[in-house]
Parts: C-alpha cells; sequence; structure tokens
C-alpha cells in the first residue's frame, strides 16, 4: 500500500509499504480521509525522535475491510472512527482513570503507524461505529473534536460565562461551536490571520479581533482558551482572565515554551489555571455530537488533497493556510 512516512526530523515521503495485518483483536481500516494537526508538526521536528521512522495520522476514519479472528463487534463494510489512544491500563494513572496521563503513553499515528496510508490497522476497542448518513470523508474531524471536549470537561464551564479563545484554527473553532453549546453569553476570538479569523465570524462568534486590546472588557473574560501554543499568545492570555476566571491551555506548545505567572495574583483572584490532554472519555460523545451535526464540515475542512501530495499538505500546515487540512488515500 501506499503511505506518507516521517523518516527523520524535517523529512517526509510517500512510498510503498507492507500492507497491514490485524491481530486477534484488531480491525484493518481502509482510510477515507486523515486529518493533519499540530502534533504531526511536533513529529516532524523531531520532538517525538524515538518512534521515528512513522507513518504518521492520528485523526482518521474510514470503512472495515478485515478483522481479526477474536473480533464480533464489528463487520466488513462498517463505517468507523478511530480514538488513537493507546494506554497499558496498568500504571497509576490508567487505573485511576485518567488514560491520557499514562505513563505508557502511546498513540496511533504518533507511535505506531497511523492513518496517513491506504490502510491502517486499529484495536476494536478504539474504534466506533458511525451511522450512514455521515460523510465517512468528514468523520476525520471526530477526533479533534473529542479533543474539544474533553477541554470542555476540563473547564466545567457554566452558563452564562464571557470567553476569549486565542486562535481560530480548526482547535479555536471547535471551542467555539462548543462555547456556544454550553451556554456562553459571549465567545470573543483573537486571531493575527485575517482569512481564518473571518470564519470565527461566520459561526457565530460575538466580536473577532487580532488582539485583546481592541475588545472593550477590561474586567477580563471567565474563561479564556489558548488554541495557538503561542508563547506570545498564551502570556496575553493569562493576563486577560477575570477574577475567579480560569485558563485553559488548549493548544500543543513547543517544548520549550515558556511563561511567566503571578502567583499572588492567581491566590488574590482565586484564578485557575489548567490544561487539557488529547481524549479522554470523551470520543463517543465527540461522534454523537459530530451525528447530530454540531460542526458543519464544509466550515471546517478547507482542503483536501490526495495521500500522494502529503508533503505539499504539511508545508500549507506550517505556512497556517486554510483551516483543517485533510489527505483522502
Amino acid at each position: 500500500m501506499r503511505a506518507a512516512i516521517i523518516e527523520a526530523p524535517g523529512k517526509v515521503v510517500v512510498t510503498t509499504v507492507p500492507d497491514p495485518t490485524p491481530g486477534p483483536r484488531d480491525v484493518v481500516i481502509r482510510v477515507a480521509s486523515c486529518g493533519l494537526c499540530g502534533t504531526d508538526l511536533h513529529i516532524l521536528q523531531g520532538e517525538f525522535a524515538p518512534t521515528l521512522p512513522i507513518v504518521p495520522g492520528h485523526e482518521f476514519a474510514g470503512q472495515v475491510v478485515g478483522t481479526g479472528k477474536n473480533v464480533t463487534e464489528l463487520a466488513v463494510g462498517d463505517l468507523v472512527a478511530i480514538d488513537p489512544s493507546l494506554h497499558c491500563h496498568e500504571c497509576r494513572y490508567c487505573r485511576s482513570g485518567r488514560g491520557n496521563l499514562c505513563d505508557n503513553w502511546a498513540a496511533i499515528g504518533v507511535t505506531v503507524p497511523g492513518g496517513a496510508a491506504e490502510y491502517a490497522v486499529a484495536p476494536v476497542a478504539n474504534c466506533v461505529k458511525l451511522p450512514g448518513h455521515l460523510d465517512i470523508k468528514d468523520a476525520a474531524l471526530i477526533e479533534p473534536l473529542s479533543c474539544a471536549v474533553r477541554g470542555y470537561d476540563v473547564l466545567n464551564s457554566t452558563l452564562g460565562a464571557e470567553v476569549l479563545i486565542y486562535g481560530s484554527g480548526t482547535m479555536g473553532l471547535m471551542m467555539l461551536e462548543l462555547a456556544k453549546c454550553t451556554g456562553a453569553a459571549g465567545v470573543d476570538v483573537l486571531d493575527v490571520n485575517p482569512d481564518r479569523l473571518s470564519t470565527a465570524n461566520v459561526l457565530g462568534c460575538s466580536r473577532s479581533a487580532a488582539c485583546a486590546d481592541e475588545l472593550d472588557r477590561p474586567g477580563g473574560w471567565d474563561i479564556v482558551i489558548d488554541a495557538t501554543g503561542n508563547a506570545k499568545a498564551i502570556q496575553d492570555g493569562l493576563g486577560r482572565v477575570a477574577k475567579g476566571g480560569t485558563f485553559l491551555q488548549f493548544g500543543v506548545a513547543d517544548y520549550a515554551t515558556t511563561a511567566v505567572i503571578e502567583p499572588y495574583r492567581i491566590y488574590n483572584q482565586e484564578i485557575t489555571i489548567t490544561g487539557s490532554m488529547a481524549v479522554l472519555h470523551s470520543y463517543e460523545r465527540a461522534a454523537a455530537l459530530f451525528a447530530t451535526g454540531v460542526l458543519d464540515p464544509s466550515v471546517l475542512i478547507s482542503d483536501r488533497l490526495p495521500l500522494e501530495e502529503y508533503p505539499q499538505a504539511i508545508d500549507r500546515f506550517k505556512a497556517g493556510q486554510g483551516r483543517k487540512i485533510v489527505v483522502e488515500p
């Protein structure tokens, strides 16, 4: 089969590799679409260097074309989306229900071959069967949506909150949609990219701007979400949290990124600073929300490229072009 492979830091190629073979409790999926994500850039930068070479792609969906001998839950022809999380189920965090913090954390498309290929293999436990009315080529959005659902689990958002989101890429836009679903009184979005910011307006944000100084809220926002991973945005966002409010680090920052906090202000104003890591008990709920139309794929997916153009898709993503970019094997 054909697959994209990150061979070494900064080097990605599309080549022929052996077809995957399922284990007893695995299924083989013909990949319909595979999304690109900031994590893929981190892999390309060598931040998960011990896993290279690797077939990337942890956001994917497709049709079951083969099953292991002990699989009874799914059959050939079923449409599925795949939770990429691979937990050990043995460490302290797995045993306490916090598998996303697993000491032996692994993931399809990160530490084992993923969905940037014609076919992929996954444990049956990681597959969520999808209803037939969905376009399977849109279902790669379910994985990032499940991360956004996890983010809102962490926030415990209350009705009537004023929300500020840094970044109007795919994840920022998903957080915007979920903020509206969870009863926010207002959702403001910041981005220095005017093309991306225009999409936030299309999706109904309350206000949009390139900088928070352009928005009139001197008391700050109840919830501030960074969906960029950018040091300047993070630092600015920490200063925009209202008394009693919460700052959520949702974007994936580089390992070396740092920010300065004011301990007295955190104490005196009872500010919460928290993070949200990947997927946790949220994938099935994301699939259910997606099936109800909570997201508009025609708005969120800006580029659909053939698998052979995976290197060009990576370049486009690095340049900040478009919104969600998917490859369709």
